[in-house]
């Protein structure tokens, strides 16, 4: 992005992540939930049918014990996913400085939580954008992710009289930035603990179904991982590619991340890396879930030594990355 475009028409970006509770407290638990769960993208069972079920049974029950593992996690600053979140677009800011670009006003909305989207459109406008800039911080496209963020801003704008040029940046899976951040933090890692001899990317699952129905997640991870097991200079049986946190009774993306880590152990696989190439930030998922719980599953299988590769978060090179997607999108844009 040129000084001159940038003073021509105002552009400005807005980073969309997923949410997280206010607090590491049953309610507010139970207030992300009835958000998060509500939205069809995310269950898209019939509502008659999903509904009752979710008010009735899942947010009288489930909020305690989620409550619990957010309490592992939680820090003096709050949510890690926000306070990582809001950490990366004052790296990102920075990286268009260091580059000598022009920096676009830049904002964060989340999809079930604060900061809104509705609110960081309102600050956009104020700040007289024209050009807008929609990055997803997921890397592989998912209705459930991608296609909400894109549900929820056309909802916004189409509630307002403002009507920025929308330019929506739906996936990096591959892009050479992302994959060599990826390979940077996995060899950090190595260089600071030594490396393993499996490397584990684990990445979020969604129902089969909704593969078999056209989502191309599935085949973008796998294009994710395979790029960066090349990156790593890996030998086939050295990486390997799982699914992790499954929700309810239907099938999911397979093998999931439990049942592969359980039984590495039995097979002398007694030491592992897990990457989470899926999270732009790290989150209950992945620091809760991937690094606490796990591990104690890898350890009691007898595994010996297991390794977690924080998400990029405000790494220098994750956010010249995006600084690099959302100038192409801008020149692209016009």
């Amino acid at each position: 992005m040129s000084a001159s475009a940038e003073a021509g028409t105002r552009s400005g970006v807005l980073l969309v992540n997923s949410g997280t509770p206010e607090a590491a407290t049953a309610p507010a638990v139970r207030a992300f939930l009835a958000r998060f769960l509500a939205d069809p993208r995310v269950v898209d069972l019939p509502r008659a049918l999903w509904l009752p079920l979710l008010h009735l049974l899942i947010l009288p029950l489930r909020p305690r014990a989620v409550a619990r593992r957010y309490q592992s996690i939680w820090r003096d600053s709050g949510s890690p996913l926000r306070a990582l979140t809001l950490a990366l677009r004052d790296e990102l800011a920075a990286a268009f400085t260091r580059a000598t670009t022009a920096a676009p006003a830049i904002e964060v909305g989340m999809l079930y939580s604060s900061p809104e989207v509705s609110a960081a459109l309102g600050r956009l406008r104020a700040r007289g954008v024209e050009r807008l800039v929609v990055l997803p911080l997921f890397p592989q496209y998912c209705g459930a992710t991608t296609g909400a963020v894109s549900d929820h801003v056309n909802a916004e704008l189409r509630r307002s009289a403002y009507a920025p040029q929308l330019l929506f940046i739906e996936r990096y899976h591959d892009d050479p930035a992302y994959i060599e951040a990826l390979r940077a933090s996995v060899a950090e890692c190595w260089r600071t603990h030594g490396p393993t001899a499996q490397l584990l990317m684990s990445f979020h699952g969604i129902p089969e179904r909704r593969v078999r129905e056209g989502d191309p997640y599935y085949e973008q991870c796998c294009e994710t991982a395979t790029l960066l097991a090349g990156a790593l200079r890996l030998a086939d049986g050295q990486w390997r590619v799982s699914f992790q946190s499954r929700f309810g009774p239907a099938g999911w993306l397979k093998p999931y991340t439990r049942t592969v880590l359980a039984a590495m152990p039995a097979r002398g696989e007694r030491e592992v890396t897990v990457v989470c190439p899926g999270f732009a930030a790290d989150c209950l998922e992945t620091l809760e879930e991937i690094a606490i719980e796990n591990r104690g599953l890898f350890l009691g299988a007898g595994g010996q030594r297991y390794e977690y590769v924080p998400a990029l978060n405000a790494r220098t090179d994750h956010a010249a990355c995006l600084a690099q997607l959302i100038g192409r999108a801008i020149a692209a844009g016009g």
